[in-house]
């Protein structure tokens, strides 16, 4: 999925791709002190989506709050949510992009699903900011 995005004075156009939404949803999650991220490029794996962004947060506030950045975020981009899911219990965040599907879970929702076991046959994403 290719996504073009203006900026705020009709000016230049910028394109945005699956990966770069994935990439970016990372990256918003680690301004807000999100924990063990990993990206998953599960697009050969299923025909659902192309990546999964998973995250861990310590409570249900910094869960709700990297929740809504990343909402406000992408829809810079003109990207909009497909669904959303466990925002109000904040336990596990399920947030549908179509082509990138955002995890954000508490500790103990993320062992208990363990995605990573069940998806550790997908290629990581190197997404690291520059330190």
């Amino acid at each position: 999925m290719l996504i073009q995005s203006t900026d705020s004075f009709g000016g230049e156009t910028a394109t945005i791709d699956s990966k770069d939404i994935a990439i970016l949803c990372a990256r918003i999650a680690d301004d807000k002190k999100g924990e063990d991220i990993i990206i998953f490029d599960v697009q050969r794996l299923t025909s659902i989506t192309n990546y999964f962004v998973i995250c861990s947060g310590l409570n249900k506030k910094q869960l709700q709050s990297m929740a809504t950045d990343i909402q406000l975020k992408l829809q810079n981009y003109n990207i909009r949510e497909i669904g959303r899911e466990g925002y109000t219990g904040a336990q596990w965040i399920l947030m549908d992009y179509g082509d990138v599907i955002v995890h954000l879970f508490n500790k103990d929702m993320r062992r208990f699903y363990d995605l990573e076991l069940l998806w550790g046959d997908a290629p990581k994403l190197s997404w690291n900011p520059p330190y």
